[in-house]
């Protein structure tokens, strides 16, 4: 049961959904780890102050970036 936390359930084969750990990585660091975790993420670095949309995709994974391409908030899936 995945519950508030975002994290996958744990059960064998399940998607990560989380990676809070990614946070300060560089976003091709970022992106090769998701990857690595979930081959069929679709990555999105988001840079500073640019919008994004608000729907919700599975598939999705955006990496917010600050000025200097670091990773600045946990990527989750959506």
């Amino acid at each position: 049961f995945s519950g508030s936390s975002g994290h996958s359930t744990g059960l064998a084969g399940a998607p990560k959904t989380s990676w809070p750990e990614l946070v300060g990585l560089t976003a091709g660091e970022a992106e090769k780890k998701v990857k690595e975790d979930f081959s069929r993420a679709e990555i999105q670095v988001v840079p500073p102050n640019h919008f994004v949309t608000m729907d919700y995709r599975t598939s999705r994974v955006r990496i917010h970036v600050d000025s200097s391409g670091k990773v600045e908030r946990p990527l989750r899936t959506g």
